[in-house]
């Protein structure tokens, strides 16, 4: 009787804290989107890639191009967000890919953008870049600014829709949380900021979902510390990983 009730007990902490999940990403895209935000359609057999650098990649093989698939969708955000949608959406049948690669700026996606993007075709591409695009300026190996950040990926998301002029452009908020091991606010903030700002912008330009991660972050930094849901700031753990998902999936209505 005492395993029973400890079961159900756990149970019923699990299922609010899923909850506590669906409700921070509730909140932020209805306070970043309003309540009139974009959504995704899905038609069968869609196509959906999930674009980035480490935060995406996530352990991924990148040899695997079998989708819906653990080795080649990594351990990370995007695959959280795969099983939801494959969940939700079976009847549609999705093919999910992942083609992240740790450390990527906006210039790397583009040199590798014909193969690792537009051969598979997607009807709906997610983007999460920006992270590296300013942190790798702090140690003095990358000479860019949020002008070449923005003006690199306007550039990438016009050739985009030029390639691919029915696709489904998903923009996602890059983020940093002030607590992690890896983030010094005086030098990140709040310069870092400004690269939300031009990714947001973009979004609009595109007519794209904005999944705003950063205000998701924000928001559950109040429930849990920084740690628990990144350790250093940058890359989420499993907490994160599934906050993100959820961020996703609210955002883009699937």
């Amino acid at each position: 009787m005492n395993t029973r009730r400890n079961f159900l007990k756990k149970a019923a902490f699990a299922g609010a804290g899923l909850a506590m999940l669906s409700e921070i990403a509730g909140a932020a895209v209805y306070e970043q989107n309003g309540i009139q935000q974009k959504k995704l359609t899905l038609k069968k057999d869609p196509v959906i890639l999930f674009q980035g650098d480490s935060i995406t990649d996530c352990g991924r093989k990148r040899e695997s191009i079998t989708c819906n698939n653990t080795d080649q969708l990594g351990m990370g955000y995007a695959l959280f967000t795969a099983t939801s949608i494959l969940n939700k959406q079976a009847d549609k049948q999705p093919k999910i890919y992942n083609r992240g690669i740790s450390g990527n700026k906006v210039f790397q996606l583009r040199e590798r953008w014909e193969i690792d993007t537009l051969a598979f075709m997607p009807d709906v591409l997610s983007i999460l870049i920006g992270v590296n695009d300013y942190w790798h300026t702090l140690s003095g190996s990358y000479k860019g600014t949020v002008e070449v950040y923005e003006t690199d990926l306007r550039n990438l998301l016009k050739y985009t829709k030029e390639k691919l002029p029915k696709i489904q452009l998903v923009l996602c908020e890059p983020f940093a949380l002030r607590g992690g091991s890896a983030i010094n606010n005086e030098a990140w903030f709040p310069m870092f900021d400004a690269y939300r700002v031009s990714l947001k912008k973009l979004a609009g330009e595109f007519d794209a979902v904005f999944v705003p991660f950063q205000s998701a972050f924000d928001e559950a930094v109040k429930v849990a510390p920084a740690t628990y849901w990144s350790g250093d700031g940058v890359h989420p753990d499993l907490p994160g990983r599934q906050l993100m998902a959820e961020v996703w999936m609210k955002a883009t209505g699937l």
